[in-house]
């Protein structure tokens, strides 16, 4: 197994703390490119952000994309109240039910601000009003101000972005890490760890990899329509957080993956069904290594593979998860283990992407 050390832990909860809601990455895309840069042969953008961080192998072809996207789920500045209240808009999906009483940072031009997502107190409402789910439009972000001169005056305006305030931890298990931006910073991680695998171990590949951090997944895959254009494509690994489905309430199938049971390996989603000479070839990599994996669904949602696969004439694709729960919320919580097999995974697919193999999967 490929073991996380302190150095990567800390790289992994810098990335994850960072600052970086859609069209507002710049400070996770600088982290991403100052720690590859010593594993990479050339570090290219695409012109809305997107990094590709190219690892030249034995060969020029095929080229092997690893992507995974560094915005998180946010908000946006839409209005300052006479009496100091910042009214929001979301950058991404949200659930209504994970905001209130929850701590946020916003991004202004003096600095960074920080507030608290509240509503009309419980205590003076309706009866009515309290057996319904409190909606976005009612909520606002109170920052300690009386008056809206006072929030101006801190810097902020219309347009600002905002995104959780959670710091990163290991859970007391020890095996397990709590944070934001899970979604897909571990993706990030993963893409980021395999190059320095290679590069390290000094391990040949007969391939290109490029490892890349996308923008704007969540407000629709857009860093992935570009970044493909960049880096010319031939195959495509994107790595995604996966839903836990281990949790109360919730079905084998509906989210059929658990924590501390090996990466997913994703059968489908709402965007892409992967090449499926591909998935076979992960499945069965996995079960040489003794790799454990699990198979997985999201029926609903989707990733960068939606836009990667459908570059120039089609690339084959594949979706491999962490799962990890209580994503899209301001604590998500994903295994150790999970992450370190995923990095293992990874890496011991390039080793066995050869021109032959990659061209094995779109023959018909």
């Amino acid at each position: 197994m490929y073991n996380i050390g302190e150095e990567e832990l800390n790289f992994l909860k810098s990335l994850t703390e960072a600052f970086g809601p859609p069209g507002f990455e710049d400070e996770p895309i600088g982290m991403v490119k100052e720690y590859v840069s010593k594993y990479a042969d050339e570090i290219k953008f695409d012109k809305l952000g997107s990094i590709a961080a190219i690892k030249k192998g034995e060969v020029e072809k095929p080229v092997v994309l690893i992507a995974g996207h560094c915005d998180e789920v946010g908000f946006i500045v839409t209005n300052i109240t006479k009496e100091g209240f910042i009214k929001f808009h979301t950058l991404g999906g949200w659930f209504e039910q994970v905001l209130l009483a929850q701590r946020v940072v916003i991004k202004t031009k003096k600095g960074f601000v920080h507030g608290v997502i509240a509503s009309k107190p419980p205590h003076i409402l309706k009866p009515e009003e309290r057996s319904k789910v409190v909606t976005i439009d009612k909520m606002f972000i109170d920052v300690g101000a009386t008056s809206k001169e006072e929030v101006e005056k801190l810097g902020v305006r219309v347009g600002d972005p905002i995104v959780p305030w959670s710091p990163f931890m290991t859970s007391a298990t020890g095996k397990t890490l709590f944070g934001k931006a899970f979604d897909d910073r571990v993706g990030v991680f993963v893409a980021s760890q395999v190059l320095r695998t290679l590069c390290e171990k000094n391990i040949s590949h007969p391939n290109v990899v490029v490892g890349s951090a996308t923008v704007q997944e969540e407000v629709g895959l857009r860093g992935a329509t570009t970044i493909p254009w960049i880096v010319k494509p031939d195959i495509a690994i994107i790595v995604e957080v996966d839903i836990a489905g281990d949790v109360p309430g919730i079905q084998p199938h509906e989210a059929p993956s658990k924590l501390g049971k090996g990466p997913s390996i994703i059968t489908f989603d709402a965007t892409m069904i992967p090449n499926q000479r591909f998935k076979e070839f992960v499945i069965e990599v996995a079960e040489e290594l003794k790799i454990p994996y699990q198979l997985s669904v999201v029926a609903r949602g989707g990733t960068d593979a939606g836009r990667i696969h459908l570059y120039m004439e089609g690339r084959p694709c594949v979706v491999i998860g962490v799962p990890t729960r209580h994503i899209h919320s301001h604590v998500g919580i994903l295994h150790r283990e999970d992450l370190e097999n995923t990095i293992k995974l990874v890496a011991e697919l390039v080793k066995r992407l050869d021109s032959k193999t990659v061209e094995s999967f779109t023959k018909f």
